[in-house]
């Protein structure tokens, strides 16, 4: 087991943080009673009733916009139940995840920042990450005055941890290394992180730290690949999710870090008081309600055949390389080539820009990343607009290197998968 101390690991000043409390943390409000406790407005917010009521016009979840007065609630039990309920799979404990294992955030980036200053003494400790990787993870570090330690991944197409020197930049006491950020499925590199790497790692013998799973594009994965119930038995992971992602509520912001007991209690003492609004808690709960998941999966099913579509017809388009990474995700990362052959940044770049400037279709450069020489990160969408971007991006590589719009000859096409290893 880890030598994990959660009063050793943890800033002293958040372990002796007393949380916000209000009046109706003791007394709660059974819908009868007068509430002057919280300086709200007794009126009602400035929207009309003809205003509330289109806004509650349509087939989505029952919102009370005239409600919107008074402050949601702090706590958020009855949305945590329900995301437990999601992620109580028994694939890796027959324990359970509850309420008391979940701090809900505005996406996954407040519980990014929320760690970094839980744990992490500004000018003193670090961050461990893994690149390519998620910005934000460096992004929020800076912020806080925390350097990083950076551990590559192995390089592509597995993209997989580097255990051992993992272990390494967490045996050097020096390093002051408080959290480790892994993305799984990573971004930009579309792979999962193997369970049994994500236990080394947690089981270092001397490291007194966090293991930060982001599991963004989890539902795009197999089932049973969250770890997110494993949070109830290791006390050193925390495990981040979004509803940004496959349930397409990107707009309501709400990310979720399912953590042990002890770490949920720091992470909810220290964030605002009524960081989730009322219409994002709505929205949300039904999301992972029994009618919203059968609508988010009936979605993924459409999502997951256009994924397929792309990894069969993108080999066929000249100038488009090797897919780099993993497919457990809803994007794709593939190489752009030059006139040569090659996989090159310049080349991906101005297929970049020509696809946005004049072809009206928005992916992602990723070729400045690690072991990402050349790669466009490429979402996937639905089937009229996946038509379109594969029309697009020959019409764009046919401009920039100077050869006819056409699909890879059959031959060629047989060449080029024999010598990149790619399987169309």
């Amino acid at each position: 087991m880890s030598p994990f101390n959660l009063e050793t690991c943890a800033r002293p000043n958040i372990l002796a943080l007393e949380p916000y409390r209000c009046a109706r943390d003791d007394y709660k409000d059974d819908g009868t009673n007068i509430l002057l406790d919280a300086n709200e407005n007794a009126y009602g917010p400035a929207l009309t009733a003809s205003a509330a009521s289109a806004a509650k016009s349509g087939s989505g979840p029952e919102i009370d916009f005239l409600g919107l007065h008074r402050y949601p609630d702090p706590h958020q039990r009855d949305l945590k139940q329900l995301l437990c309920n999601l992620r109580n799979t028994h694939h890796h404990t027959d324990k359970v995840t509850t309420p008391d294992n979940l701090f809900v955030g505005v996406g996954s980036d407040e519980a990014i920042d929320a760690l970094i200053r839980c744990f992490c003494v500004p000018a003193q400790d670090r961050i461990l990450v893994c690149p390519p990787t998620y910005g934000m993870y460096s992004v929020s570090a800076q912020v806080n005055d925390v350097s990083l330690v950076k551990v590559p991944l192995l390089p592509a197409p597995t993209f997989g941890l580097d255990v051992p020197k993992v272990s390494e930049a967490l045996s050097d006491e020096q390093n002051h290394i408080k959290l480790v950020y892994l993305c799984s499925p990573g971004n930009p590199t579309g792979s999962l992180i193997a369970k049994d790497d994500v236990r080394q790692v947690l089981e270092h013998a001397s490291w007194n730290g966090i293991v930060v799973v982001d599991e963004a594009y989890i539902d795009f994965s197999p089932d049973g690949a969250s770890l997110a119930e494993w949070v109830s038995e290791w006390p050193n992971l925390v495990v981040m999710q979004t509803l940004s992602k496959a349930f397409g509520l990107a707009g309501i912001r709400l990310g979720a870090a399912f953590s042990p007991v002890p770490v949920a209690r720091l992470l909810n003492s220290l964030k605002a008081p009524y960081n989730i609004s009322s219409p994002t808690s709505a929205l949300a709960s039904h999301a992972v309600s029994t009618d919203g998941l059968a609508t988010m999966r009936a979605n993924m099913r459409k999502l997951v055949a256009q994924r397929e579509r792309l990894i069969a017809e993108l080999p066929r388009v000249r100038g488009v390389g090797r897919l780099r990474g993993g497919v457990e995700s809803n994007f794709l990362l593939y190489e752009m080539l030059n006139g040569d052959g090659k996989p090159d940044n310049a080349t991906a770049l101005k297929v970049y820009e020509m696809l946005a400037e004049s072809r009206g279709v928005v992916v992602r450069f990723r070729g400045k990343e690690h072991g990402c020489l050349g790669c466009l990160r490429i979402t996937v969408g639905t089937e009229c607009e996946v038509t379109r971007f594969l029309e697009a991006l020959g019409s764009a590589l046919a401009e920039v290197n100077g050869h006819a719009v056409a699909d890879v000859p059959a031959d060629e096409e047989k060449r080029e998968d024999e010598a990149s290893g790619v399987v169309a």
